[in-house]
């Protein structure tokens, strides 16, 4: 049964300062964080292998695992709204046969009985998959995606499906068609999108991990905004087969959750060649966890200069700050480095997501499946009426301009200058890289979590809050969202590592050793505690 769940300009000057002002983080205060890490923790805190272990030695069960998971869906859901459908029985009978296995002495996997949601805009055979939006209102596929079924193979109890903005298109995960999420260190405040759902639940511990996508930040942005763990791979890393697509060349499924460390273990799981999917990388899967150990000595980091000469928020500058201070006491070498095209890649990414979301939204007539009009008189109206039934504002405002970018007369003046910004913006990366970076170094947003409806009827705004995390998307690149701190007002903030194409592995790696060293990826939010206490 299918149980629904209801600023300031930074000079040159200062961006020397930042650089060469002695390490705030010295050696005996790593040593001290790390010396923290003997006192218990919950479950959601608890990296995933170890929960694996305790489930395969019988210290629990999955069966206690996934009613604890659903003790808090039931408890924190009604006020964070994470969820768009849970299908209770069908995560106890996953459950069941997991301890089922493991009794009779089989491995069910290296994710044996870890509950995990998924994003509704991926497939899951026999549950709702609508992208949020009505127009797929009711649509349950016959299949689940390659990335989901990879999960189940690895022992994986499928949860539920979370709640995004419509097709992934959004910021905030205010333009979901059936509710809007509310981000649980602040429940005014919005959770970041289009991923919004999966990062709401992870924080909150309503499930152990998460599959999001990331389209221009969509992993990454809200991951940030929630104090988790979100890590957009390399393009072709993971197979789309199963995703609804949004822009084909920019869309990446990923996880979401509370370290890198069981990024790297999800990723081991879901990666690799698909014969579904002609754009999954047929290149050899490297053994994730092997990569993790080890300080960062000999690795060189570039802080982008123009993520810091825009208008970031102070709190978020001093935490990346902070950041970069932790990964210099681990042994690598910062500096800055320039990426002239930054400046212009939001405007030329969403001609781009515009002009392929046209094409790909298409298929979506009301004849197939999903939302029909009744009343047409013909097939023409049909069509039409469907469609205007079936979409939201957001995603028919971005289907127009993504068809007038494709027009007659206006291809090569919008769509191939776009093109022609990204291949200039892959080219200033690669050059980056070529001159002996490792990775490079952003803030994640320039601001904190906003408050709900603060944007949402300023696309613009919107839009250019996803100026640090789009040029992974344009040049395919894995980059992780790391929390690095918090603000006055108890808000998280994050910090963003780049890589290099296919060397995800690496990209990990410093997220992990970042982690080792700090303890801001086991932050708790506790305002949606205090919500549910004042509601009882």
């Amino acid at each position: 049964m299918s149980m629904p769940i209801t600023c300031f300009v930074t000079s040159t000057n200062s961006i020397s300062r930042f650089l060469s002002r002695p390490s705030l983080i010295s050696r005996q205060k790593l040593r001290c964080c790390r010396s923290l890490r003997t006192t218990p923790r919950s479950s959601a805190s608890r990296p995933i292998n170890e929960i694996v272990q305790s489930i395969r030695s019988r210290e629990t069960s999955a069966s206690r695992l996934l009613d604890g998971a659903l003790s808090r869906i039931e408890e924190i859901d009604p006020h964070v709204n994470a969820y768009l459908s849970v299908d209770v029985e069908d995560a106890q009978s996953q459950a069941r046969r997991i301890d089922e296995q493991i009794a009779r002495g089989k491995d069910p996997g290296p994710l044996a009985g870890i509950p995990i949601s998924i994003k509704d805009n991926i497939s899951t055979k026999g549950q709702p998959t609508t992208a949020a939006s009505r127009i797929l209102d009711g649509f349950t596929p016959a299949y689940n995606a390659t990335a989901v079924q990879r999960l189940i193979d690895s022992g994986a109890v499928i949860l539920g499906k979370t709640n995004l903005d419509e097709f992934g298109m959004g910021g905030s995960t205010e333009y979901s068609a059936f509710t809007e999420t509310r981000n649980p260190w602040d429940l005014s405040r919005v959770p970041g999108g289009s991923s919004g759902g999966s990062a709401a639940a992870v924080a909150t511990g309503m499930c152990m991990a998460a599959l999001g996508t990331d389209t221009g930040g969509s992993i990454r942005q809200p991951a940030s905004f929630c104090g988790i763990t979100g890590f957009k791979p390399s393009y072709g890393r993971i197979s789309r087969h199963g995703l609804l697509a949004y822009a084909s060349s920019l869309d990446t499924i990923g996880p979401l959750c509370r370290s890198a460390e069981d990024a790297a273990l999800l990723m081991q799981v879901m990666a690799g060649a698909d014969g579904m999917d002609s754009t999954a990388s047929k290149s050899p899967v490297p053994t994730f966890s092997a990569y993790l150990e080890g300080d960062l000595s000999g690795l060189r980091f570039g802080v982008v200069e123009e993520s810091l000469a825009s208008e970031v928020d102070t709190e978020v500058s001093n935490a990346v700050q902070n950041a970069t201070d932790v990964l210099k006491s681990l042994g690598a070498d910062v500096q800055t480095v320039s990426l002239p095209f930054l400046s212009h890649v939001t405007a030329a990414y969403y001609v781009i997501a515009y002009s392929e979301a046209s094409a790909n939204l298409a298929r979506y007539d009301g004849v197939r499946y999903g939302t029909r009009a009744v009343d047409a008189q013909n097939s023409s109206d049909m069509y039409a009426q469907s469609r205007a039934a079936g979409f939201g504002g957001e995603v028919k405002r971005r289907l127009m301009a993504g068809t007038y970018a494709l027009s007659s007369g206006y291809y090569d003046a919008y769509y191939l200058k776009a093109q022609r910004v990204r291949a200039a913006l892959t080219n200033d990366i690669k050059k980056a890289f070529a001159a002996g970076f490792d990775a490079l170094i952003t803030p994640v947003a320039a601001t904190p979590a906003f408050k709900l409806g603060e944007k949402l009827h300023d696309p613009v705004l919107m839009m250019l809050g996803d100026t640090f995390t789009i040029p992974a998307n344009l040049s395919g690149l894995p980059a992780v969202s790391l929390p690095c701190g918090k603000t006055e007002s108890n808000l998280p903030i994050g910090f963003q590592v780049i890589g290099e194409y296919m060397k995800d592995e690496v990209v990990l790696k410093i997220g992990h050793a970042y982690q080792q060293a700090t303890l801001y990826h086991e932050m708790v939010p506790r305002a949606v505690e205090a919500s549910v206490a004042l509601s009882v």
